[in-house]
């Protein structure tokens, strides 16, 4: 008996499609690097205070310096990483982001000043990208009609490593410490880089375009961004997360607003962003698979409408469930977004350019994360807080306007 139960899970685990099994170990490799790169974001500030700086610039703008390195090395090496996944592999770049975060993330339980920090934190927006990474992969294996699906699976790993994260590391830390806790870190990237080492397999062939001279990047990014449709899909995904980041790190002062006790405003906040990113990754695993079947273009311009209203109503908010329940239904409508965004990139582009194309996509991430707490915080010292819910509302419905009337109806490259 046992041996036969033996013979039938082996058999069902040869029928399930090798680019099942890619796409869910890239799955649980976003998952666990999106936690591990997440929990140290309770304790960070308090980790440089700790440390202390070595020159005459205030703790402050350590603090500050050590959240933007990090986007600002990055999105100068994700295009550069993306060419080169093209050429040598996109396994290959999977595994360079998750080793290299967990040499990163160990050599900081070792750092003496937050100058040192910031450092490490610039090194780790270059060596890192596990999001491009994983994006070109799963670009490059699974087939084309199940594209929204598989992209709706790897932001629902995503956000749900980013929603536990905090609260992992904030445990973690509470044990072990500020410094045991990057050696965590470290330990579960080098076991998930271990996943992709050994549990995928990559029947990798470049693409050799017919041309005398070999081609260079500059060259292979001015092709991506001359076909149909490509352009203004990087230009909804910047205005996108330009929207969701300028909200994002001033939350907690919103919530204030209505519990002035701050134990109570950081239980609350945990509890919102938790339940708004748990929203979020279900409605990008629903709406990817929707996409799948009646276009990706629909699904992102439906999100996006349906959207901007909800972020216009936070405004009105005067209890804190009032504000919890818009920010979740926000986030359900606008985890249409990504999955889609990510969909139609791949079938905009060409087979052979998968690494390029989610390289640069990484790159405009970052560049907007890099801008948008700043522009956010104008917004709150000029106008006030409650105005930065609509200007995030107005800069998602200029993302919706491109999406409506500059992207293609249909697939233009031929794969």
């Amino acid at each position: 008996m046992a041996r036969v139960t033996r013979d039938f899970r082996l058999n069902s685990l040869q029928n399930i499609p090798s680019w099942q099994r890619t796409l869910f170990i890239l799955a649980f490799a976003q998952f666990v690097s999106s936690l591990g790169f997440s929990n140290i974001f309770p304790f960070l500030p308090f980790y440089l205070q700790e440390l202390g700086t070595r020159t005459n610039l205030s703790i402050e703008f350590w603090i500050g310096m050590a959240f933007s390195a990090q986007a600002t090395t990055m999105m100068i090496a994700s295009p550069i990483w993306g060419a080169v996944a093209d050429r040598y592999g996109r396994k290959l770049m999977v595994e360079r982001a998750m080793f290299g975060g967990g040499a990163v993330f160990l050599m900081m339980a070792f750092v003496r000043s937050a100058e040192e920090l910031v450092l490490l934190r610039a090194l780790q927006g270059m060596l890192t990208g596990v999001v491009s990474a994983v994006n070109a992969l799963a670009a490059a294996t699974v087939p084309r009609d199940r594209l929204g699906y598989a992209m709706g699976l790897i932001q629902v790993s995503r956000w749900v490593g980013f929603s536990i994260g905090p609260l992992v590391g904030g445990l973690v830390a509470a044990v072990v410490g500020y410094r045991g806790t990057f050696w965590v870190t470290a330990t579960l990237l080098c076991l998930a880089g271990f996943l992709v080492l050994f549990g995928i397999e990559e029947n990798f062939e470049r693409v050799v375009k017919q041309s005398k001279e070999r081609p260079g990047f500059l060259s292979g990014w001015r092709n991506i961004l001359a076909a149909p449709g490509v352009k203004a899909t990087y230009s909804i995904r910047f205005l996108s997360w330009l929207s969701q980041m300028m909200l994002f790190p001033l939350i907690p002062l919103f919530i204030q607003t209505f519990l002035p006790e701050t134990s109570k405003a950081s239980s609350f906040t945990g509890i919102t962003l938790a339940v708004g990113a748990m929203a979020m990754t279900l409605g990008a695993l629903y709406l990817g698979r929707l996409g799948d079947r009646i276009g990706h273009r629909r699904v992102l311009i439906g999100s996006a409408f349906i959207t901007v209203p909800l972020y216009f109503l936070q405004i009105l908010t005067t209890q804190p469930w009032q504000f919890l329940v818009l920010y979740t239904l926000a986030g359900a409508a606008a985890g249409g977004i990504a999955p889609s965004l990510g969909a139609l990139l791949a079938r905009y582009s060409r087979s052979g350019e998968e690494g390029a194309v989610y390289g640069l996509d990484n790159s405009i991430v970052a560049a907007a994360r890099a801008i948008a707490p700043m522009i956010g915080t104008g917004i709150v010292v000029w106008i006030g807080l409650r105005s930065v819910f609509i200007a995030a509302g107005l800069v998602l419905l200029l993302a919706a306007l491109p999406a409506f009337w500059r992207l293609p109806k249909a697939k233009m490259m031929s794969k």
